[in-house]
């Protein structure tokens, strides 16, 4: 048996070298294919917390097959297929499907660096460009907005990331403030210590940065008072619209009177 198989061999030139060949192959595709779900394991480790579900399922994908296509380009030439017929082939489609995809290419490339970078998170509230709201959904092509109205509005990531984002908490605490006018007549400093002692009270405003309340202007009917408060990003809403009506209702009680727009008209040839 020994003598017809060396017989076998010797008619079928580099049969060895073949075999050899064909060993290499299956080996590079099995080291990739493990290579492959090893990237895929720990990229799901690493972004669990990080991204939502949907995008962590298309990353993850995207890490595997990216790595077995890899693999496969590798071993190749050791079955015989040569790569430079598959390289004008996969140049000139790549051009054409370029060409036709380069919106979808640049999206999926300004996801990943929304994902690296995360300047908005679900559940921000935010303002990009024209649009603003809730952020809904991180997905690898677009970021999905409901916006104040409840309108839901779907985003493609390059516009997010080329625009300028103003994330409302991103930082633990937001300013907001009032211009409130009042009469004349009325004692400035007495309104400001009534509000100053109304703020004092309120648990969700801030002590530091202290809420800060000053004379702005003279104005044409009023004495123009200028209220800046800090209060928690989450809470600032709320705060805002409780404390406007509460100042009201306070500097009325005292007798301060917040006046309507007038003005003194003098006819001539008349005292």
């Amino acid at each position: 048996m020994a003598d017809i198989g060396r017989l076998l061999n010797s008619n079928i030139p580099g049969t060895g070298t073949t075999v050899i060949k064909l060993l290499i192959f299956l080996v590079i595709i099995v080291a990739g294919v493990i290579i492959a779900k090893i990237a895929r394991l720990y990229t799901r480790r690493i972004l669990k917390e990080k991204i939502p579900s949907e995008t962590l399922v298309a990353t993850e994908k995207v890490t595997y097959y990216t790595i077995i296509i890899i693999a496969v380009i590798v071993a190749l030439p050791y079955v015989g297929v040569s790569l430079s017929g598959l390289l004008v082939a996969g140049g000139v489609l790549g051009i054409v499907i370029g060409f036709a995809s380069q919106t979808v290419v640049s999206n999926l490339i300004s996801g990943f660096f929304l994902i690296a970078e995360k300047p908005i998170k679900i559940g921000d509230g935010v303002n990009i460009g024209d649009v603003s709201g809730v952020v809904k959904d991180i997905k690898i092509l677009s970021t999905t907005i409901r916006t104040w109205d409840g309108v839901y509005v779907r985003l493609p990531n390059e516009k997010v990331f080329t625009s300028n984002i103003q994330n409302y908490v991103a930082h633990v605490a937001r300013r907001f403030g009032y211009k409130i006018g009042i009469s004349y007549g009325d004692d400035a400093e007495k309104a400001v210590n009534i509000i100053k002692n109304l703020l004092e009270e309120h648990p969700l405003i801030l002590k530091e940065p202290a809420p800060q309340i000053f004379v702005e202007e003279l104005g044409d009917s009023s004495v123009n008072l200028n209220i800046k408060i800090w209060a928690p990003s989450s809470e600032w809403y709320s705060v805002y619209t409780e404390m406007l009506w509460k100042i009201k209702v306070a500097l009325e009680k005292e007798g301060i009177e917040i006046p309507f727009p007038q003005r003194v008209v003098w006819m001539a040839g008349k005292k």
